[in-house]
């Protein structure tokens, strides 16, 4: 797990690429090294969190045994053993590393060795004798690649900062800020919230040289699954899954530090939990990590603690509070560089923290079992209510800002450009997967984790378990108007009833009461700045009133509140 940067180019320079560096150190803090070539306009970085073969020799950028391939490569392909395997009788390897199994598949299978790699990634290889960039991203998008052309030359970066350091400038994307107000779309496209920043979508590649441009194009396809359904029978198709969840977290195990593991309370951690001590037994010591604030409207730690009775995990407490939100929040925002989702992200701020202090740089995570088998509740409605179009952010709330924007505003916004399909199941889980849930949640988690040096991996988002999960029918992912039926049934297994049998509970804070009572002082501090940037698209009058109207009411949900907030400490940064 790493941070890449480059410039393919005139433009480029050893300054504005060490410049880079700097910019993202936090994201590889055990190596910063660099291949330039300034004759063929080449400069590309790498600042190394090493996991995978910790020596010197496994330190990027990486030649190809021909010498005529150089990587710089984030992530990690879990199943690269048994590739290297594979690989060995055509390429002599030099290291232990994975990076080098990603340039030996390239240098055998050319683009097509993408679609044998299990795992995450985001990399770039330089081909000398071709003059030629190739640069890939993972199914779904868990690792990050954001880019620019600037006079013809190609900027690339794991985080948009890196970007920034060069010198291209940070002015807003005012069309990708006005959809954020009036529809809640955070990262729906490949546009960012910076103007002349875009990144490449989840399952894509690209091509680029100083002769023939930039080329970008899809390499996995999600939709072609869209139709298929699978008529086993439902043993048949529990056994499967069975196998492939416990493989899921035995590859990312494949680690040669420390890891640990999330632990919510929800369904999905405990089944993580509950399938790491089937592997691993229930005596291993795993570090798990809860936040918690305090306040049992809303805290899970009791539904945590439960997993962990009678083993060997040892369990950390993480509180968060009301009085460190100012400071978290702009480390955060920082970190993001684009709007994030409230509290409960601040609340993992405290986890990966925690994680850092005690020198546990791997931690495994949840997310990807609702897309991938259908666990919110509108799904269970999916076949009832027309494709939304609009606002999607599950939350009722996400569209109030529109009636607020100044009324020169323009209102030509984006709405979600996504295929539409038959099964509306199927159409909200591909939604959820490529456009909604799931590009928001890995940016947030990504940049969250890597600004405390900590790999975040995700089971659940194996690729060969989503595929099963949308082809399945509707009755083998909701059932007694619960959803995520098969997983709930291999969870009985290993967690207790009480947790299998639990509605879907989302991750709450108590963001709604501490905005309006705890935090109040800070929210008008932020929204109400005299030189507020926000005020070029809203009235102060205006978002008084709106302000006055939160305090008073209490609507049942603050998202609108944070837009706002969120909007103003990026924007007046």
């Amino acid at each position: 797990m790493c941070g890449i940067n480059g410039i393919i180019g005139k433009s480029g320079s050893t300054i504005k690429l060490e410049a880079m560096q700097s910019a993202i150190a936090h994201r590889g803090p055990d190596a910063s090294m660099k291949y330039v070539n300034k004759q063929d306009f080449c400069f590309m970085g790498h600042n190394r969190l090493s996991i995978i073969d910790l020596s010197e020799s496994a330190n990027q950028p990486m030649f190809s045994n021909d010498n005529q391939k150089v990587i710089v490569y984030n992530g990690e392909i879990y199943n690269y053993l048994e590739l290297k395997q594979e690989l060995e009788k055509d390429y002599l390897f030099k290291t232990q590393s994975d990076t080098e199994v990603i340039l030996a598949a390239y240098q055998k299978w050319g683009e097509s060795c993408l679609n044998r790699f299990i795992g995450m990634f985001s990399f770039v290889i330089w081909d000398q004798r071709k003059q030629q960039l190739f640069a890939a991203r993972d199914r779904y998008g868990v690792k990050p690649f954001f880019y620019s052309m600037q006079n013809d030359s190609f900027f690339f970066s794991s985080e948009i900062k890196g970007l920034w350091a060069t010198g291209i400038p940070r002015i807003p994307n005012e069309h990708t800020w006005l959809t954020y107000w009036r529809k809640g779309l955070y990262d729906h496209s490949e546009a960012t919230f910076w103007k002349d920043v875009q990144k490449l979508d989840a399952g894509c590649c690209l091509t680029f040289s100083l002769t023939e441009g930039l080329n970008i194009r899809r390499w996995y396809d999600l939709e072609v699954l869209i139709n298929i359904e699978d008529n086993r029978s439902e043993d048949s198709i529990t056994e499967e899954l069975r196998y492939l969840l416990e493989d899921a977290v035995r590859l990312r195990f494949r680690s040669d530090v420390p890891v640990g593991i999330c632990l919510s309370g929800g369904l999905d951690s405990s089944l993580l939990l509950g399938l790491i001590q089937k592997i691993k037994g229930r005596d291993f010591p795993i570090h798990a990590f809860t936040f918690y604030t305090g306040d049992d409207r809303y805290d899970e730690l009791r539904w945590a603690a439960k997993m962990v009775e009678n083993t060997s995990v040892v369990h950390h407490h993480c509180k968060l509070t009301a009085e460190t939100i100012p400071f978290l929040a702009k480390e955060v925002s920082d970190a993001m560089d684009e709007p994030f989702g409230g509290i409960p992200t601040i609340g993992m701020r405290n986890v990966f923290k925690a994680s850092k202090k005690l020198g546990i740089k791997v931690l495994l995570d949840g997310n990807g079992m609702d897309e991938a088998w259908a666990g919110y509740d509108y799904y269970q409605t999916a076949e009832h209510v027309l494709y939304d179009k609009g606002p999607i952010q599950g939350s009722k709330n996400a569209n109030v800002l529109d009636s607020y924007l100044r009324s020169a505003v323009n209102r030509d916004v984006d709405s979600l450009i996504a295929p539409e399909f038959p099964d509306k199941i199927k159409q909200l889980q591909y939604r959820d997967l490529l456009y909604t849930k799931i590009p928001r949640g890995m940016r947030f988690a990504d940049r969250n984790s890597m600004a405390q040096s900590i790999e975040l991996r995700e089971p659940f988002l194996d690729h060969r378990m989503v595929e099963l999960g949308l082809k399945q029918k509707r009755s083998l992912k909701i059932r007694e108007e619960k959803g995520k039926y098969l997983p709930r049934k291999i969870a009985q297994e290993m967690t207790p009833q009480t947790i299998v049998t639990a509605p879907k509970r989302p991750v709450q804070t108590p963001q709604r009461e501490w905005l309006a009572e705890d935090l109040a002082s800070w929210v008008e501090d932020i929204l109400f700045k005299k030189d507020s940037s926000l005020l070029q698209w809203f009235d102060r009058k205006t978002l008084q009133e709106l302000w006055s109207d939160y305090k008073i009411r209490r609507p049942d949900n603050s998202f609108y509140l944070w837009q706002l907030i969120n909007s103003a400490m990026l924007l007046d940064k």
